[in-house]
């Protein structure tokens, strides 16, 4: 594959910005070309410098009234949950019951699987996510499904099955045995296939029993480099019903610590309601948190304190949560974060706010190697984001004294109108029509 040039306003973040004790947190070209090679980049740096030394030999991509940013990670979605986002009235444990159980039964039909994963897939695109983390349902052929609609699209995705063998549908229920040989078969079947990854998958601590949680365990050290995926202290009715049923448990999140799933790669969504000695165990085992603010404020679960997550040093991403959660849009996301954030005290900067939805995400996901910025080497995956989508935006985004503030006006004001393309390995697989 020849080298092809992407010209447009480009910002990326090369670590935390809120770390202040180390050098530049973010690269801005206002005249910025980015550089493509086989899949990935070779070279990001000021139009005129990098095109000298093509010698005028390159194909240039020009967006050069747009911003291009790496491409989103969505660290939390269920895509088994697509077809009840905006479902009305519950919380947490009555919304399972109303909402999600029922729709996802109908995974157990390949054909439904197939399609609703197809369109799943497409959405991310439309919404400039690049990579997922993602629940099926406990059927096996709702994770082929969506692995297959990936791997047709060149994404980077990781899933699993979602392992339930109690307090569930008997329709939706498998065994601590099934559960264990499915996945494992899954693992064998996807795992690191192309650009697919996969993650060991308990609903949460309510939902499997002892036996299945060690066997969840058993599979996290028979694989030791795929991903645990689940979800934490969402909601007080949820945390007090799993000290109920694991009554010799210190907290929650000691019921996962204690079947060995707190570890590296390890991800827990939501994780609103823990304890200091909870965060010190996040930071001491390389585990990371999901942050899910559309679905936490839809839910009425609670604000998770991003600023002490991060005062602590833990890994944290960010998640749409859909269905629970109500759009596919990180930008969207970004916008309920910073209200989140507000009502605790804490203002998130636009900068900070682009590294929540990028390299973090890729950090807590031990794939920062790859992804999450724009540095050579990477994979190509980014977004070009029109800051001229809408009249409002267009006019907020003219008066911009500089990027924060544009940043800014984009997460305040912008939606899946603003994705004006999503590149994959420097293809391009969503144009806005």
């Amino acid at each position: 594959m020849s080298v092809c040039a992407f010209r447009a306003h480009i910002l990326h973040c090369l670590k935390d910005p809120g770390d202040t004790t180390t050098g530049d947190a973010f690269e801005y070209f206002a005249d910025g070309l980015l550089l493509v090679e086989n899949g990935c980049v070779t070279a990001v740096g000021p139009a005129p410098e990098l095109l000298a030394r093509q010698g005028g030999d390159v194909e240039v991509v020009d967006y050069s009234d747009k911003l291009i940013v790496p491409g989103f990670i969505d660290t939390h979605i269920h895509y088994v949950q697509t077809d009840v986002i905006a479902a009305h009235g519950r919380q947490l444990l009555d919304w399972l019951e109303t909402y999600t159980f029922p729709a996802e039964r109908r995974f157990a039909d390949t054909a439904h699987a197939q399609e609703v994963a197809q369109f799943f897939v497409r959405e991310l695109l439309r919404n400039g996510t690049t990579m997922a983390l993602v629940l099926g349902s406990v059927h096996a052929t709702s994770v082929d499904a969506v692995f297959q609609a990936a791997a047709d699209a060149g994404m980077r995705l990781i899933a699993g099955k979602v392992m339930m063998d109690r307090n569930c549908p008997d329709y939706l229920r498998d065994t601590p045995q099934s559960g264990y040989t499915e996945s494992r078969e899954l693992i064998e079947r996807w795992h690191k296939r192309e650009r697919l990854l996969y993650a060991i998958t308990p609903r949460f601590a309510p939902t499997s029993s002892d036996a299945q949680l060690q066997r969840a365990s058993q599979l996290a050290k028979e694989f030791e480099d795929v991903y645990v995926h689940t979800h934490l202290a969402e909601n007080r009715d949820e945390v007090a019903w799993v000290q109920k049923l694991f009554p010799w448990s210190r907290s929650y999140l000691d019921v996962y610590d204690h079947y060995g799933l707190l570890r590296e790669r390890s991800l827990y969504a939501h994780s609103i309601h823990l304890d200091d000695a909870d965060r010190e165990r996040f930071v001491a085992t390389g585990a990371a948190v999901s942050f899910c603010p559309t679905c936490n404020l839809f839910i009425g679960s609670g604000l998770f304190d991003l600023r002490e997550a991060w005062r602590r040093g833990m890994r944290v991403g960010l998640g749409t949560d859909v269905g629970g959660g109500t759009t596919f849009n990180m930008l969207q996301v970004l916008n309920e974060a910073y209200k989140v954030a507000q009502l605790q005290g804490f203002s998130l900067s636009p900068l900070r706010a682009l590294y929540l939805a990028t390299l973090a995400g890729a950090e807590a996901l031990y794939l920062d190697d790859r992804i999450g910025n724009l540095q050579a080497g990477k994979e190509a995956d980014f977004v070009v984001l029109d800051r001229a989508a809408t009249p409002l935006l267009a006019r907020r985004t003219d008066l911009a004294r500089d990027i924060d503030e544009l940043l800014f006006a984009l997460i305040m004001l912008g939606d899946d109108r603003c994705i004006e393309a999503t590149y994959l390995r420097g293809e391009c697989a969503h144009q806005r029509t």
